[in-house]
């Protein structure tokens, strides 16, 4: 793992180091390929790899297909990934189908996803988490992502505090379903998210030591999951929630929004302090009432009684199901509406 200003600099000593071979693909999406793609593949190129640009623009299964495809043309001898999330999972699910390694690249601390074991691509119209490969080796570059736009670093700390209640979540399965539990990958998911909410008030746009600490909190939850064998460290009844409403009213939030709203209701449900992560979430700029992100109340309502039907085998706090009072309740008691 390489985190600090310039750190793209050093792919082609990492890829070195780690013995991945001497060809690459590199998967950009769009406007990051332009910019950070093209500088990756030149750097590499200029210390004597052989790199080709795969530019993807949507989060899709044929996606990786092509992907796959072209790799095993190129006889590619591993993946780096390049971008906010799409590309990354993309290379991620694509070199476990190739069966060679991969390095993810962040161009922004907008989720956990940069260096978790799962992908979230889009099946028949459903946001779907699928179990991938996670990088042999990170470069986050705070002099790039520093300057992603401040909402994605928001929705990045939206993300990593829903730890809390995803280990609320994951510590009832085991006591009431016998769930297999991880006490190691519980307190590192755990502990990440109480360093972001202690160092909310500090945590501002542009500036690469925020950078620097949310990419490395993302990275820490990351390794959680990895450890757990799954993403139960990082992802319980918020997350339901979260795929909820984007299956009502999609495109209409980022993942960490979504999943930061969600947390602030869940952990009403479980007794918690929700109070606390409401307002770390509002110090860090992430949306704390559903209008701001254009959310109506009635989804929001909708998306609560639907929750547990996503992914049921994942048991919450959720259990079989909110009644329409009590999504009401929870809703206006926590003002998320």
């Amino acid at each position: 793992m390489v985190v600090g200003r310039g750190a793209v600099s050093e792919v082609a000593d990492v890829c070195r180091d780690l013995k991945l071979g001497n060809c690459a693909l590199i998967v950009t999406g769009p406007t990051t390929g332009e910019v950070v793609g093209s500088e990756v593949a030149q750097k590499m190129e200029i210390e004597g790899f052989e790199t080709m640009l795969s530019v993807t623009k949507y989060s899709k299964l044929e996606e990786v297909d092509r992907v796959v495809h072209l790799a095993k043309e190129s006889e590619a001898d591993f993946f780096i990934g390049i971008g906010g999330g799409r590309s990354i999972d993309i290379s991620k699910l694509a070199s476990k189908r190739s069966g060679v390694h991969f390095l993810s690249i962040p161009t922004a601390a907008s989720h956990d996803g940069i260096c978790s074991a799962q992908a979230s691509l889009t099946i028949d119209g459903e946001t779907t988490s699928i179990p991938a490969q996670s990088p042999l080796g990170i470069i986050a570059d705070t002099s790039i992502i520093s300057k992603a736009p401040s909402r994605l670093q928001a929705a990045g700390c939206g993300d990593i505090i829903s730890n809390y209640t995803a280990i609320r979540d994951w510590q009832l399965a085991h006591r009431l379903r016998n769930e297999e539990y991880s006490e190691y990958a519980a307190a590192l998911s755990e502990m990440t998210a109480r360093m972001i909410v202690e160092t909310a008030p500090d945590l501002k746009p542009s500036l690469e030591e925020s950078a620097r600490v949310v990419v490395k909190a993302l990275i820490s939850s990351g390794v959680a999951m990895s450890i757990a064998g799954s993403s139960r460290p990082a992802s319980g009844s918020e997350h339901k929630f979260a795929h909820a409403v984007n299956q009502i009213s999609p495109g209409k939030a980022l993942h960490g929004e979504l999943c930061g709203l969600g947390t602030i209701i869940m952990m009403y449900l479980h007794g918690g302090d929700w109070k606390m992560i409401r307002e770390a979430l509002r110090q860090v700029g992430a949306p704390v009432e559903a209008s701001k992100i254009g959310l109506e109340d009635e989804v929001v309502i909708d998306a609560l009684t639907k929750a547990h039907k996503i992914r049921p085998e994942r048991y919450t706090i959720l259990g079989t199901g909110l009644t329409r009072e009590a999504a009401l309740k929870a809703v206006e008691t926590t003002k998320i509406i």
